[in-house]
């Protein structure tokens, strides 16, 4: 079910990786921001928006990965957004993301995966400003809803999650230290912080996930092993250590 977070700002929550799909109320309907996961889980939330009585007027996808691109028929027929970046490598990627839709999760329309296009210059339906960086995904994006209080994090600032760098690109350690620095800016204006996995941060919480993922990276660059509790996750060991390999690259 829809969880009301901040005025116009609900979000349901997946069993898969707790994967968070949010609802924004802006000025010409609702706009689904990363919905999904699986087909149960889509058509749950369609029941959910329906129930709102507001037509859905966009989508949003903060970043190209294929749980991040889901859509479904019931949402209707409107423009899906994302940054330039996102957009281009989404399109360029899609039956892998096809594919990895199909593998991970049932259910899922997979003719409506990752048709995404460039948001436009003027923001178009989305509300609130773009918090653009280059850390966990080319083309990754927060939104900060600074009116409400609210940042949408993507998969960023996670409780359940450790930071996820790259492993296609070089110069992750710094892009990821980059990208923390925007959105520790654009949190200081916000009470209530939304990650696209894991649970909502409120007050005091949304400083000290800013702080565990830049001791997480502060480890790294160190070259010592991060002392973290979300490394109790057994699954997370590959690609903690993929962020090891990456660490331990020369830089260039």
């Amino acid at each position: 079910m829809l969880n009301q977070v901040a005025d116009g700002v609900w979000v349901r929550q997946s069993e898969w990786v707790w994967s968070n799909a949010i609802v924004v109320h802006g000025d010409e309907g609702l706009v689904l921001v990363d919905p999904g996961i699986g087909g149960a889980d889509l058509n749950e939330l369609a029941d959910d928006v329906e129930g709102l009585g507001v037509p859905v007027a966009a989508g949003f996808a903060t970043h190209p990965h294929w749980d991040h691109l889901l859509w479904h028929s019931r949402f209707g027929d409107v423009p899906r957004y994302a940054t330039a970046a996102c957009a281009e490598v989404a399109s360029g990627a899609r039956e892998r993301a096809q594919a990895m839709a199909a593998q991970s999760a049932s259910g899922i329309p997979l003719e409506l995966v990752a048709l995404v296009t460039p948001l436009p210059g003027d923001g178009g339906p989305l509300p609130g400003e773009l918090v653009e960086h280059e850390a966990h995904a080319a083309g990754h994006a927060a939104v900060l809803l600074a009116d409400r209080g609210v940042l949408l994090a993507g998969d960023m600032l996670s409780d359940v999650l450790i930071p996820l760098l790259d492993p296609r690109r070089p110069g992750q350690v710094a892009a990821y230290a980059t990208a923390l620095d925007r959105l520790d800016e654009a949190a200081r204006q916000v009470d209530v912080l939304v990650p696209g996995h894991g649970a909502v941060a409120e007050g005091p919480e949304v400083t000290a996930r800013l702080a565990a993922d830049r001791a997480y990276l502060d480890a790294l660059s160190r070259g010592e092993e991060p002392v973290d509790v979300r490394l109790e996750q057994d699954w997370l060991a590959g690609p903690h250590q993929a962020n090891l390999e990456q660490a331990r690259r020369p830089a260039g």
